[in-house]
């Protein structure tokens, strides 16, 4: 089972940008699509975005829709979410994980194999 890793969290201030990244450790990772994902404190894991194969289809949470942009990396197994203009709202562990398949969705149960997560802390 593939393994992916977080990295990229951390404190800032409201308005403030965080480029997280998520490194897997197959090169099979380059078939599925990806998605991140985040879980604030005493709430449920949310769909942030996602992102076909080869890049070419992306889907994002209307919540994030023009401050976030996610991309990836094939040759170097990553995948990235690009975080703008941050509020406290966005205060949460995130953390990335692969598709079952080649689709691009939205729902937690279509993705496997996630990993532990980063920490973003917002303040207004």
């Amino acid at each position: 089972q593939v393994q992916l890793v977080e990295s990229g969290g951390g404190l800032v201030q409201a308005g403030g940008s965080l480029r997280l990244s998520c490194v897997a450790s197959e090169r099979t990772f380059s078939i599925n699509a990806m998605g991140w994902f985040r879980q604030g404190q005493e709430m449920e894991r949310e769909f942030v975005a996602a992102i076909s194969w080869n890049g070419g289809r992306t889907s994002y949470a209307d919540s994030v829709k023009g401050r976030f942009t996610i991309s990836r990396d094939n040759a170097k197994n990553t995948v990235y979410l690009q975080m703008n203009s941050l509020e406290p709202e966005d205060t949460a562990v995130y953390s990335c994980a692969r598709s079952r398949s080649v689709l691009v969705t939205m729902a937690v149960a279509d993705y496997e194999s996630w990993g532990q997560g980063t920490q973003v802390t917002v303040s207004s």
